[in-house]
Parts: C-alpha cells; sequence; structure tokens
C-alpha cells in the first residue's frame, strides 16, 4: 500500500525532534532567562525559526544592544536559507505557495528534503515538503513554550541542566558534520575551519574567527582535490 506524500513527510521529520526538543528546551529556558515571556518566546520561534539567531536575538537584546543591529545581525546569519531555497525551488516551483513554505526551511530539514524531493514523483513533493516542514517548526515551537514555562523548575531540579542545554546547539550541529568525516575531503576541511577558529578564538579575534575558519575551510575542500590529481599525475 502507497503511503500518502504528506504522510512520509511527516514519518520522515519525527527523528530530527529528537535535536530539535533539547535546543528548543533551552532556548525557552535562555528568553526566560532573559526577560522574556513564554508567549513571547514562543513568537520569536515561530517567527524567526533558526536556533543560531533566536540565540543571538535574545542574547542581543538582554544586553541592551540597538535594535537595528540585532535584526541585521540576524538576517545575516540566516542569509544561508537563501542558499538553501534556490537549491530547492527546481523540485518545488511549479507551485505558486513554495517561497512562502520557505518559513520552515531550517538545515536539517534542508538535507532531508534535498535528499528525498528528487526521489519523489512531481505531485508529491509539495505535500511531502510541507508536511515535513510543520512537523519541525511545530516541535520547535512547542519546545520553546515547554522550556518557558518549566525552565526555572528544571533548574531547580536540576542545576547541572543549564551546562547541558547550553550544549545542545554545538551537538545537534555536530551530528550533521559526524557523517562527513568518512571523506578524507571533508574531514580535512572541518578540521581545518575547527583548528582555526579554536586558535583565532585563545587570541582574542572571536569576531572573526567564525567567517575567516569557514573560509579556510571551504579553501581546504575545494583545493584538496587538485592537490590529489596533481600527485597522481
Amino acid at each position: 500500500m502507497n503511503i500518502p506524500a504528506w504522510k512520509m513527510g511527516a514519518r520522515e521529520a519525527l527523528p530530527l525532534l529528537s535535536g530539535y526538543l533539547p535546543v528548543a528546551l533551552s532556548f525557552g529556558l535562555v528568553a526566560s532567562q532573559a526577560g522574556f515571556s513564554a508567549f513571547e518566546a514562543t513568537v520569536l520561534s515561530l517567527l524567526i525559526y533558526a536556533g543560531a539567531s533566536q540565540f543571538l536575538f535574545v542574547g542581543m537584546i538582554a544586553g541592551g544592544a540597538p535594535l537595528w543591529l540585532t535584526v541585521a545581525m540576524t538576517l545575516l546569519i540566516n542569509a544561508r536559507h537563501i542558499v538553501y531555497s534556490a537549491s530547492l525551488a527546481p523540485w518545488l516551483s511549479n507551485s505558486r505557495r513554495w517561497p512562502w513554505l520557505m518559513h520552515g526551511l531550517t538545515d536539517q530539514v534542508f538535507a532531508l528534503a534535498h535528499y528525498r524531493l528528487p526521489l519523489l514523483d512531481e505531485k508529491d513533493r509539495l505535500g511531502w515538503y510541507s508536511s515535513a516542514a510543520l512537523v519541525a517548526w511545530g516541535s520547535w515551537a512547542g519546545g520553546t513554550l515547554l522550556g518557558s514555562l518549566a525552565g526555572e523548575r528544571l533548574i531547580m531540579q536540576w542545576p547541572l541542566l543549564v551546562e547541558a542545554m547550553a550544549f545542545a546547539l554545538p551537538a545537534l550541529f555536530l551530528v550533521l558534520l559526524a557523517p562527513r568525516c568518512t571523506s578524507l575531503r571533508w574531514f580535512t576541511a572541518l578540521m581545518a575551519s575547527t583548528l582555526s577558529a579554536l586558535l583565532l578564538g585563545l587570541y582574542d579575534l572571536a569576531n572573526i574567527a567564525i567567517p575567516l575558519a569557514a573560509a579556510l575551510g571551504a579553501l581546504c575542500f575545494y583545493l584538496l582535490p587538485r592537490t590529489i590529481n596533481r600527485k597522481h599525475s
């Protein structure tokens, strides 16, 4: 029996909840500590819907940063989603609704959709993507609400939870990166980015550590195959 596309999308998005919920709980907890109400934190998760950007947004607002700078930095971090959308457009562009659905596009949903959409019939793609994106979006908002409402209670009962939840977001991205380490090309690029970011941070250059580390990793990724070809020629 064929499974409807929307049901398949929801089912395949369920594993994402194991990564989304801890990070969303962590954000709700952090937002409540920064003075945001449960309603405000949940609205941020519904409207911004980007883990790293939301943590940055709350931190900058709580620190008294100008609103224009906070918005600009949030948009800058989320700029990668433009590339994500353009990459998926060929598989969804037959529908007029697909640009609006790109709000549900996260790193994890993109990775899942980039693999699954080419394998589906054209008529099933929009239903699959809509369902998968809604499951992920709902879990993120629900986790934020739960973290905002029960955050203080959880901290009082388990004080070490603060340190553990603070690592939830980096852990989610580590899970995405780990499978790439099976390739020498990806492993070299990831190690170059990681080590350069750590060194720049140690020398008080944290403000430029991320862009420089990302550029170095990309450079290694594209130069390594050329180096190998020269050695075999």
